[in-house]
């Protein structure tokens, strides 16, 4: 199955952290809390001003981003779990670091 979001909706798959910490400290799935990093799935096509033009939307399909606890909405499509949320609910977008040399000597 397919799901397209509607306006400034955005489908995200949360990114799971890793299972210990550095100091080798296992941690049980009870009590993990859901991350707050995900990659974007699907993407609406904007939302729709008052005088009806549309607003494209800044993040795009493989963005890793970041949004809040308690954002958005969890849903399960095909066994797996999604979340759907505004593009306002999204923090930030994480970019890969550029090398501090940049190439240069």
């Amino acid at each position: 199955m397919k799901l397209r979001p509607l306006h400034d909706r955005i489908l995200i798959k949360r990114i799971e952290e890793k299972e210990t910490v550095k100091g080798g400290i296992i941690i049980p799935d009870t009590a993990k809390e859901k991350p707050q990093e995900g990659e974007v799935v699907a993407v609406g096509n904007g939302k729709k001003t008052e005088d009806g033009k549309i607003v494209p939307l800044d993040v795009k399909v493989g963005d890793r981003v970041l949004f809040g606890k308690y954002s958005g909405n969890d849903i399960k499509i095909d066994e797996q779990e999604y979340l759907i949320l505004r593009e306002e609910e999204i923090l930030g977008v994480l970019e890969a670091a550029k090398s501090a040399a940049g190439g240069k000597k």
